[in-house]
């Protein structure tokens, strides 16, 4: 069973996937309104995995007795200036969501969960994959700069990382 403030936490994270699938969503938009469609394709793929994520933490508290509880999410972020700024705010929203993750595993081990301990573990090396490759890309547009060449090339690049099943280099 889990504690209340154990259950708080896990369903304020399951909030925060869904609203990371909804900013990776409007990511994509960005992306498709400026005819990057492999940039739009990957978004989409990471916008899925948030899903996924928050199905994960859905099915473990459920497992553990507990209820989910859905609560409102804000509209994201939806103008930037340039692919490059796009990046940038995902980058640091895997960030962010790595603090997140790793404050939910100090809530567990304060409260002695070592079930909730275990099964965070899971995220803390899906972070660590994720903001290794936000940051490769952001990199990459970066060093790009304003050639939209460059850009171009990236893009296809993007386009062919796989939509289900791995996480694709790039």
């Amino acid at each position: 069973m889990l504690s209340d403030k154990i259950l708080a936490s896990l369903n304020r994270q399951h909030g925060a996937e869904i609203a990371a699938f909804y900013l990776y969503r409007a990511m994509q938009s960005y992306f498709l309104d400026h005819n990057l469609d492999g940039f739009a394709q990957w978004m989409n793929t990471q916008a899925n995995e948030e899903l996924e994520h928050a199905g994960k933490i859905y099915d473990y508290i459920h497992d553990r007795g507990g209820a989910v509880k859905l609560s409102a999410i804000d509209a994201p972020k939806q103008d930037w200036k340039s692919p490059l700024e796009v990046i940038q705010d995902a980058y640091d929203h895997e960030k962010k969501v790595s603090t997140m993750i790793h404050d939910l595993i100090d809530e567990a081990v304060s409260e002695k969960d070592r079930a909730t301990e275990v099964m965070l573990q899971w995220f803390v090396a899906e972070q660590v994959e994720e903001e290794a490759l936000f940051d490769r890309v952001y990199q990459r547009v970066k060093f790009a700069g304003d050639s939209p060449t460059a850009l171009l090339l990236i893009d296809q690049e993007m386009g062919a990382r796989p939509t289900s099943g791995g996480e694709g280099e790039v």
